[in-house]
């Protein structure tokens, strides 16, 4: 409790209060492991479940709660796994089941829960499934699992509707008939190798179910649900005008987007809340769930729905303390009102990485994963590491959840050089080089100072480059430098076990916040982000954590700079 002294002295506005509620979940800091990206254990250039395991201590030193770990399952790997054949194996190149089992004992002896990917909007055209459909005539019940339609125009030869892929071109691809003739049409929001399951279908509900149950006998703590808001379309197929991912343009609002956060959607995840709670050990959901605004995301995590859902306003949230304020207060009053905690998120597979964002000269990420290439401007890297650190400071200071992508704690950024014949994305592909894609913040992390995949491979092999200059941002580099980024990580996340942050409350101190500095108590801890060009006069206090690590004497804080002080 704040003495009536404090509360004067730093002229508090309150606007969350403090989170009682015993469930992991609520507080949690959950890591998103990349698995081919991770660490390879076998040599073959690709991480796997093994490479996973065997780094456990090195992610657990981070006193974080669970991991989220990206697809692993059956896939051609067309997209990065995202491209699912068999929901309910495990890819050869990650390893087998009983190498996801030992993942589970392992992590389960350390205090780590596994959390796993889950791609329920669309699967890969090599799923059985989706093979049966093509064989299968129109109309039949093979093809009433999947989205398939009649062309327009003479002879069909036009698409059912405009839509547009997320990867560029038509969301319609043709397919030719057991007769050698063109046919119907199926659809695909994204690759043309990914068609969408038709969840106006029973049938695709009880195998979603059974896939979910599969998972949760085998120890999962739940399940981050890909494109979330996608699996219900509007009835009839609508054209849309609008972008392709429903991003709010003049005349045609997120809200309207036919493919979009359709009512039903709602329904299924009631369904699988139900199913969760079926299962010891607060098995969760999280969606990725695009939703616009944040009062209208807020009615996905009611209680009878999903746990959490990823705040992607906060990710997008620019250098400006006005404007980050306003998100941070938003997303509070928008997640209180119906009881569910706020998460937090500054970068993930999908965009470039935060430290490399905050050093462009713009703040948001790049739309549908459009990434940086070496005919781009280049980022200003210095400042932009000062700036994700800091970012990143204030972000674990606040209640709630909050995720964090593999390698942030080592500061990385992205490979904003990389050669483009090594992109694999299908964005890149698709476009004909117009969009390089998510690559960039894909690379494999560094382990060690040396070797030509810096202890990523036992080989040296690497799916995609890693940039020069990374051996001095490995972790072997950074494990015993008290002052290095993975030092400050670890003493952030300690501190905010110990002092309760995640299930804190949140009070403004007005009198540390200006034009270019933001301010906020948690509990005990006032947090001071200077956003600012110019140095700031910080309060006689003693200081937990600073972003810079070197200054901890100093009263001054130094542009682009986070502190943590002792208020009590």
């Amino acid at each position: 409790m704040l003495s009536s002294s404090v509360v004067d002295a730093l002229h508090l506005s309150p606007l969350h209060e403090r989170d009682d509620v015993p469930q992991w979940w609520r507080s949690s800091v959950i890591y998103q492991v990349y698995p081919r990206s991770f660490r390879d254990f076998n040599g073959d250039g690709i991480g796997d479940l093994q490479g996973i395991t065997a780094e456990l201590d090195q992610v657990a030193e981070l006193d974080i709660d669970a991991l989220w770990l990206s697809p692993f399952f059956c896939s051609p790997q067309l997209d990065g796994g995202y491209d699912v054949s068999d929901y309910c194996d495990v890819d050869p190149i990650f390893g087998t089941l009983a190498d996801f089992d030992d993942l589970i004992s392992s992590a389960t002896t350390r205090g780590l829960r596994i959390i796993i990917d889950l791609v329920p909007n669309h699967c890969s055209q090599e799923h059985r499934l989706f093979k049966r459909a093509l064989a299968a005539q129109p109309g039949s019940a093979e093809r009433e699992l999947f989205i398939f339609r009649d062309g327009t125009g003479e002879a069909g030869v036009l698409p059912p509707n405009n839509w547009q892929s997320h990867f560029g071109g038509p969301a319609w691809t043709r397919i030719v008939e057991a007769d050698g003739e063109p046919g119907q049409w199926y659809l695909h929001l994204f690759d043309s190798s990914q068609p969408d399951f038709n969840w106006d279908n029973r049938a695709v509900h009880e195998e979603f179910e059974r896939i979910l149950r599969f998972w949760l006998d085998r120890g999962v703590a739940g399940f981050r649900v890909d494109v979330a808001h996608a699996l219900v379309k509007a009835t009839g197929l609508p054209d849309w005008g609008g972008r392709a991912d429903g991003g709010s343009t003049p005349g045609f609002p997120f809200t309207d987007a036919p493919m979009f956060g359709q009512p039903g959607i709602h329904d299924i995840y009631r369904r699988w809340r139900s199913i969760l709670g079926e299962y010891d050990g607060e098995r969760i959901l999280c969606g990725e769930a695009s939703v616009d605004p944040l009062t209208r995301l807020a009615d996905w995590v009611r209680e009878d729905q999903m746990h959490q859902t990823f705040n992607f306003s906060y990710l997008a949230a620019p250098w400006d303390p006005t404007e980050l304020r306003r998100i941070v207060t938003a997303s509070l009053e928008a997640f209180d009102s119906v009881g569910a905690p706020t998460t937090w998120v500054l970068s993930n597979h999908d965009v470039v990485r935060h430290t490399t964002r905050f050093g462009q000269g713009h703040t948001e990420p790049h739309r549908n994963g459009d990434g940086i290439g070496p005919d781009d401007h280049q980022p200003d890297h210095d400042r932009g590491l000062r700036r994700g650190i800091a970012a990143s400071m204030f972000m674990v200071g606040l209640p709630g959840g909050v995720y964090l992508y593999q390698g942030e704690e080592l500061g990385l950024p992205d490979h904003t050089q990389m050669p483009h014949h090594f992109r694999q994305d299908p964005a890149y592909h698709r476009t004909g080089g117009n969009r390089l894609g998510r690559d960039g913040c894909r690379v494999p992390l560094p382990w060690t100072t040396e070797g030509p995949s810096l202890g990523y491979s036992p080989n040296g092999q690497s799916w995609l480059p890693q940039p020069e200059g990374w051996a001095a941002l490995s972790r072997e580099a950074q494990q015993s430098d008290p002052q290095s980024v993975l030092s400050l990580y670890k003493k952030a996340l300690s501190t905010r076990r110990q002092h309760g942050l995640g299930s804190g409350s949140l009070a403004w101190a007005e009198n540390h916040s200006t034009d270019t500095c933001l301010a906020f108590v948690n509990n005990d801890i006032l947090i001071i982000l200077n956003m600012g060009d110019t140095e700031y006069l910080i309060p006689d206090l003693p200081v937990l954590v600073r972003s810079d690590m070197a200054s901890t004497s100093s009263r001054m804080l130094a542009p682009e700079e986070c502190i943590w002080l002792q208020v009590v």
